[in-house]
């Protein structure tokens, strides 16, 4: 009976929609969606009720609908502060792009471009114009042009240049890329017949002299940017590999990977080839990526002799694989960065995290250990620890930066408590995403810039209480810790 009673004290979907909260909501999300999330809280209301809960009013149950669609309104793509020690982390969406890049992007969201339009004779132009005289300046090739990403560069090149041919390549150069993707996968894709020559670690000149025959159609060179073997090892390098090629009468085709216009030690990091290297090496095709050490948007370059670039452009495949007027409008901004190197570590973001000093980021550390400290109270221990940054995205795997950062610790040691505060932070407005290890959870401040937001995101995390952290951030027992000896 009381139950029942009360169940009609729930107010009606009309009474409930003439409340502010609910005006706001349909201001906001419109009238159906707000009416449908009322209706959906008044469900779990009558729920509630018949347990025993109290009725609430009309507008706090509009304002639950508007916390609802407020919630399910956020994006799905969410920024997130990267301080796993990865730059360039694939998950994380790897570089960040320059305010010029960004600026060239979104510019060409608003308005109408000329993007396939030729301006000077009024006819139709080709997108790769925007960027082909560009590209070559930057790399020394004869042509270029771009597509979405380096592994659909190297299947395109290789559908262009060898389908129903072999295309040699060392078993020590047969990688797997991130997502399970293996090249040995791509090249069948491709239409090509995979010839592997050498072995694991060692692969002589001779392997692919030998290997040439009239089914081939190219030799593949694969930088193996993601892994190194070393110790008794031998490789045949890009220069004495073209002149193969060029013996045998067939393209060599070097993919790069990573790919980096500008030679890196400037930035005190080790040397990695760069694309104009590899051209001035003789290869007759070069692909490698956008959005990786270049610090660009995602996307494939393929740079070469014009007339086997002519050839791929021809394939059809080409239009399946193109890019969209926002992407060559980043990389346009992006490449012309590189026109003046001796500002690139101000301008693109990849070279300004990777160049941050220890001491910088270690001041840094110094500064926010003290709030961290404070949010944490007792059940952490905070400390500045000098930790190794990487590279990340496959990009000089056996080179690290030396970095420095926090390590939350728990008093009372548990992987539970570590699991727990890694989850309240990825909860955060801005979630931040770092590392558990040897049982501390590490944050690598090497990519934090905005220290502010930072400092101010983790003060929303819930403060300590006697038993533990209790709060809709954050909760877990730390007495429940002691008992389970974990």
């Amino acid at each position: 009976m009381d139950a029942s009673a009360n169940l009609r004290d729930i107010s009606s979907v009309d009474q409930i929609l003439k409340t502010a909260p609910a005006a706001a909501a349909i201001e906001c999300f419109g009238r159906i969606a707000a009416t449908e999330a009322i209706r959906a809280i008044l469900s779990e209301t009558r729920d509630k009720v018949r347990q025993g809960q109290e009725v609430p009013s009309r507008e706090e149950i509009a304002a639950l609908a508007f916390s609802r669609l407020d919630a399910n309104d956020r994006p799905m793509l969410r920024s997130v502060f990267n301080l796993t020690g990865t730059v360039l982390h694939t998950n994380l969406g790897r570089a960040i792009l320059a305010e010029a890049a960004i600026d060239a992007a979104a510019a060409a969201m608003r308005e109408a471009v000329a993007l396939e339009f030729d301006l000077k004779n009024g006819k139709r132009g080709e997108r790769d114009d925007h960027l082909r005289a560009l590209i070559c300046e930057l790399t020394g090739a004869e042509d270029a042009t771009v597509v979405n990403n380096n592994a659909a560069a190297v299947l395109l090149v290789l559908n262009s240049l060898a389908a129903g041919r072999e295309a040699i390549v060392s078993r020590g150069e047969l990688i797997e890329i991130g997502g399970a993707f293996r090249m040995p996968d791509i090249m069948e894709r491709s239409g090509v017949r995979l010839v592997e020559v050498g072995t694991t670690n060692r692969t002589h000149a001779r392997d692919y002299r030998d290997a040439v025959g009239p089914g081939t159609g190219v030799i593949l060179k694969v930088h193996t940017s993601n892994y190194r073997i070393e110790g008794f090892t031998k490789e045949v390098g890009a220069r004495e590999l073209s002149g193969i090629a060029r013996d045998k009468g067939v393209p060599l085709i070097n993919d790069l990977g990573s790919g980096t216009l500008i030679d890196l030690i400037r930035f005190g990091l080790a040397h990695e080839p760069t694309v104009r290297e590899a051209i001035g090496e003789g290869a007759d095709v070069v692909t490698f990526s956008g959005d990786k050490l270049l610090g660009g948007p995602q996307a494939g370059f393929i740079v070469g002799r014009r007339t086997l670039i002519e050839t791929i452009n021809r394939n059809p495949m080409k239009r399946a694989l193109r890019v969209d007027k926002i992407r060559l409008a980043a990389l346009e901004a992006t490449l012309k960065l590189y026109r003046d190197p001796e500002r690139l570590g101000e301008r693109l973001p990849v070279m300004r995290l990777l160049s941050r000093s220890q001491p910088e980021i270690n001041a840094q550390a110094e500064r926010l250990a003290p709030v961290m400290q404070h949010v944490l109270n007792n059940a952490f221990r905070v400390s500045v620890i000098r930790c190794e940054s990487q590279i990340g995205s496959g990009a000089l795997p056996l080179t690290t930066v030396q970095s420095a950062g926090l390590a939350l610790t728990p008093v009372e040691g548990s992987g539970r408590m570590l699991a727990g505060l890694a989850a309240a932070l990825r909860r955060l407005p801005i979630p931040v995403i770092g590392r558990i290890e040897r049982g501390s959870l590490l944050l690598d401040l090497r990519c934090l810039e905005d220290e502010e937001s930072f400092a101010a995101g983790i003060r929303r995390i819930a403060l300590p209480v006697e038993e533990g952290f209790e709060s809709e951030a954050f909760t877990f027992s730390a007495g429940a810790e002691k008992g389970n000896g974990s």
